[in-house]
């Protein structure tokens, strides 16, 4: 089956002409350093041949016609009059592969090219036909093309790109595909999702790539993490006999307001509040309660490595649930990022309502517990009995947080209804990024106001 050629937002964007967003970026310089246009800088530098110094646009006409040549694709057909060689047509079938409109079936498709940004053409102009073909080999190739002529952010995209318009996901299960492809938190995604396909000989592979994501998320996000919530703890336990660089100020101020003297102006500290110093013993439990329907593929990558590094934490008790329409309790997993995410099954339906009842029972210390609910709320349960559930923890003395997303990615599609019916019971539900969730934890822990990003909160 031929598709139409995409969208021209739907691609990674080329900065060959201003605006443009038909096909990836190709301004970049290659890996390795080597420049794929003989030595002139791509990213607004002279076409190649020409001594002219690079800068941030491109100077000639001629040059402005070869990135609007490698924008459009479609041979002579786009109407720039300008012909590709060397490593800029090699770059160009690279596009072509992916983006050109015969591209969508998968199998080498032989339909005709009709240029990255839409359009038609004749069957007699000379029309290329898109596609990665069927065969591993061909595929390995244009992944090691890819990598040559495109920064790693790209090559991600185009990735996805392929997986989602060429339908290469059987590839990946094949383990020399995992190798040539560049791992993200996305590439984990699909692969949890063909956990339940794929073979044992594939398997190692694939559990070699994900730890590799896995892994470089904890050194992003672990030692940060550790440090805000040990602080938001320490600051949880307060007392009444503080050391003077542990007193609280703010609240010993408020709570002595009674002994203003206003011919001194002055408050006379009575009555101390201090933050108190960590015990050795668990100070707060923490329960991820996180929906693993396939749209939430990269919150669930997310909230597994969130998971082992809090339960790392000896003032912690972290427990981590995973639900579609069964729930899954995959807490002694944790030690294991990596094992829990071998864990969960990506897809199927939602039941919170479910999800929620079983992380109710678990709760035994409510005024010391914090519940956080991970999911984008189309529920398929009971949505009453899902709305009292959050009413009867939080009339508890629990803190209950709803994140709608755990990524990079911003808010997904999500149920406003239900979003907006947890807002009027003081959980307002938010997207919330990586670098943010330590924040978020913490003032949850501290029972202060959430830092929720204004775009995303949702009344």
């Amino acid at each position: 089956m031929t598709h139409d050629a995409p969208h021209a937002a739907a691609a990674p964007h080329v900065d060959a002409a201003p605006h443009v967003d038909a096909a990836p970026h190709v301004d970049a310089a290659p890996h390795g350093g080597a420049d794929p246009h003989g030595g002139a800088d791509p990213h607004g530098g002279a076409a190649p041949g020409q001594d002219s110094p690079p800068s941030a646009h491109p100077r000639t006409d001629q040059e402005r016609l070869r990135r609007w040549r490698l924008v459009l694709g479609g041979q002579g057909a786009d109407g720039t009059g300008c012909s590709l060689s060397g490593a800029d047509a090699a770059m160009d079938r690279t596009l072509e592969a992916l983006y050109g409109s015969g591209g969508g079936d998968g199998a080498g498709g032989s339909g005709t090219a009709a240029g990255r940004s839409g359009g038609s053409q004749g069957a007699g102009s000379g029309a290329r036909s898109g596609g990665l073909g069927g065969s591993a080999p061909q595929v390995a190739r244009w992944l090691g093309d890819i990598r040559t002529y495109f920064p790693t952010s790209v090559v991600q995209v185009m990735q996805r790109d392929a997986i989602d318009r060429l339908g290469l996901s059987a590839l990946l299960l094949e383990p020399e595909m995992l190798e040539a492809v560049e791992a993200d938190v996305h590439l984990v995604g699909t692969l949890l999702s063909l956990n339940k396909a794929m073979p044992e000989t594939t398997k190692n592979t694939a559990r070699a790539v994900v730890r590799k994501v896995v892994e470089d998320l904890e050194k992003r996000l672990a030692t940060r993490t550790r440090a805000t919530l040990t602080g938001a703890l320490d600051r949880s336990a307060r007392i009444t006999r503080p050391r003077h660089r542990d007193i609280d100020w703010d609240r010993t101020i408020r709570a002595n307001l009674k002994n203003y003297l206003p011919d001194h102006r002055t408050v006379v500290p009575e009555r101390l509040i201090g933050y108190g110093r960590a015990a050795r013993g668990v100070k707060k439990d923490v329960v991820l309660c996180v929906d693993q329907s396939g749209s939430m593929a990269a919150s669930v990558v997310y909230a597994s490595v969130f998971g082992a590094v809090l339960a790392s934490m000896r003032s912690l008790a972290t427990r981590l649930v995973v639900f579609d329409t069964s729930v899954v309790d995959l807490t002694e997993e944790l030690d294991d990022p990596v094992d829990v995410l071998f864990g969960t099954q990506l897809g199927g339906g939602t039941d919170i309502n479910r999800a929620l009842a079983y992380c109710q029972a678990q709760i035994t210390r409510p005024a010391d517990t914090v519940v956080v609910l991970i999911s984008d709320l189309y529920e398929g349960g009971i949505r009453e009995e899902m709305l009292s559930r959050v009413a009867a923890m939080k009339a508890s003395g629990t803190q209950f947080v709803t994140l709608l997303a755990l990524s990079d990615e911003g808010a997904p599609s999500y149920d406003r209804e239900h979003a907006a019916a947890l807002a009027a019971l003081g959980a307002p539900a938010f997207a919330c990024t990586p670098d943010l969730f330590p924040d978020v934890m913490a003032a949850a822990i501290e029972r202060r106001q959430l830092p929720i990003p204004d775009m995303a909160m949702h009344q």
